[in-house]
């Protein structure tokens, strides 16, 4: 397993099942903060995947994306959200700054050939 996620969402139900679902797969890391996601980035090196959450307090995913993106410009970012596509999510979408983005409730299999996909062993 040489892919390390670290999945960002403030929401304690969601970081236990995304890693029920994906840590057969994946080595993962939760945050429950965009702040505590910018400090595990710090931390940890191996990290070559971010998934987050749009919708969180403090900052919403896009805004910790580019600040992680600034320092991190090496990893691949995508935003997990319940919500539709909106125009802060285009644009990033647009930009480069995220690779894509998935919906809630997750497809297993959609977020796994995606990061499959971009991350080759």
């Amino acid at each position: 397993m040489s892919k390390t996620i670290l999945y960002v969402d403030d929401e304690e139900i969601n970081l236990m099942l995304f890693d029920l679902n994906f840590k057969n797969k994946f080595n993962i890391i939760t945050a429950m903060s965009a702040r505590q996601g910018l400090k595990i980035l710090k931390e940890h090196t191996v990290v070559s995947v971010v998934i987050s959450d749009m919708r969180m307090p403090e900052m919403n995913g896009i805004e910790f994306i580019k600040k992680a993106k600034e320092n991190y410009p090496g990893i691949n970012y995508f935003i997990l959200t319940g919500y539709d596509i909106n125009k802060e999510i285009s644009s990033a979408l647009q930009s480069g700054l995220i690779n894509a983005y998935f919906k809630k409730p997750f497809n297993i299999s959609e977020i796994e050939s995606s990061i499959n996909e971009i991350i080759k062993d």
